[in-house]
């Protein structure tokens, strides 16, 4: 086991790599699919390149023998060491959703994007850089495809809601499937589940039926990005729901209360939430230092006033009675 990047077996054929982002353990993986022809599930951002690569000498993953890398999204946590990986691993073709392709091939929007959410500085800190990709070695697709490695598939599931071009992955070998964020995070050392609602795409009713096309499928198991195996797929996906209704709902009330609430505001709301869940889970108090490492309740604010305030511009109201959404994550907190 490599120090620096913790590797564990997780299905047949099937090792995670754990990239120690941000220098916490248990936060972001990636994962080798050993078959004729190898493939990486997540890139990881640049920062990690350096421990990605001393697992993969470790697991004896030659330069010319990597073959597929295939990023659930490009949020560089997940796709931003694409292109120093496909320097080094000659033959690796890339795989992406169509959508966000582009930015593999040209970062700097990306790139610039995050540094709006983080700042510069600390999305240096925690990110390192992103490196363009060959386009020549880029492969879009859109859903349904069957991504061949040889002596098994993966086959393609279009996965919208934390972001437009989300996609999840089902291996037909083992039976798993990697969520990339499709359910959120779940953080293993507590049992438990956090939303995954960052702006600018964040969709709620997408990123619900999203879980439902994935449930369809039955999977034996879970692959997350942000942590690791996740047990029982069909508990996993009922209470990643669950949270995504309940934050959600939790937003859309403290809007309807003061329209103009700013993001500290509705963090110390969802702060208060996120304190609830975790002891419910975890059966003790909440580890805010190491539940919110990345600022990710802060996200979640800032993309669900952002869909909110969206929802309400098309429905041309901001004064409509309580969703559908608000309505049963209040009954359920009734225990109705």
């Amino acid at each position: 086991m490599d120090s620096g990047a913790p590797i564990e077996a997780v299905a047949d054929g099937i090792t995670s790599i754990d990239t120690v982002m941000a220098g916490e353990r248990e936060l972001n993986a990636v994962y080798l699919v050993a078959s004729s022809e190898p493939a990486l599930i997540e890139a990881g951002p640049g920062a990690d390149h350096a421990r990605i690569v001393a697992a993969l000498d470790r697991l004896d993953v030659a330069t010319d023998a990597l073959a597929h890398i295939v990023v659930t999204h490009v949020h560089i946590d997940h796709a931003g060491g694409v292109g120093a990986l496909l320097e080094r691993y000659t033959r690796a073709t890339v795989w992406v959703h169509e959508i966000g392709a582009r930015h593999l091939v040209d970062p700097e929007r990306l790139v610039a994007s995050t540094a709006r959410t983080y700042g510069e500085e600390r999305m240096r800190a925690l990110y390192g850089t992103m490196r363009a990709a060959d386009a020549g070695r880029v492969r879009a697709v859109t859903g349904g495809e069957r991504i061949p490695l040889g002596d098994r598939s993966l086959t393609v599931v279009h996965t919208p809601g934390h972001a437009s071009h989300h996609v999840a992955l089902h291996d037909d070998r083992s039976g798993a499937m990697w969520t990339g964020e499709a359910i959120g995070s779940y953080l293993p050392w507590a049992d438990c589940y956090r939303p995954a609602l960052p702006p600018p795409e964040v969709d709620v009713e997408r990123a619900l039926a999203s879980i439902a096309a994935m449930r369809s499928r039955r999977p034996a198991t879970l692959l997350t990005s942000h942590f690791g195996p996740v047990p029982e797929a069909d508990e996993a996906f009922d209470r990643a729901e669950e949270r995504i209704r309940s934050w959600s709902a939790t937003v859309e009330a403290a809007l309807r209360t003061d329209h103009d609430a700013t993001d500290d505001g509705l963090r110390t709301v969802l702060k208060q939430l996120a304190g609830s869940d975790f002891e419910a889970d975890a059966h003790r108090p909440i580890d805010l230092a190491r539940y919110d490492a990345l600022a990710s309740i802060r996200m979640n604010a800032q993309g669900l006033a952002r869909y909110w305030r969206k929802r309400w511009e098309r429905e041309g109201t901001t004064a409509a009675q309580p969703s559908a959404e608000s309505r049963s994550a209040a009954s359920n907190a009734d225990g109705s």
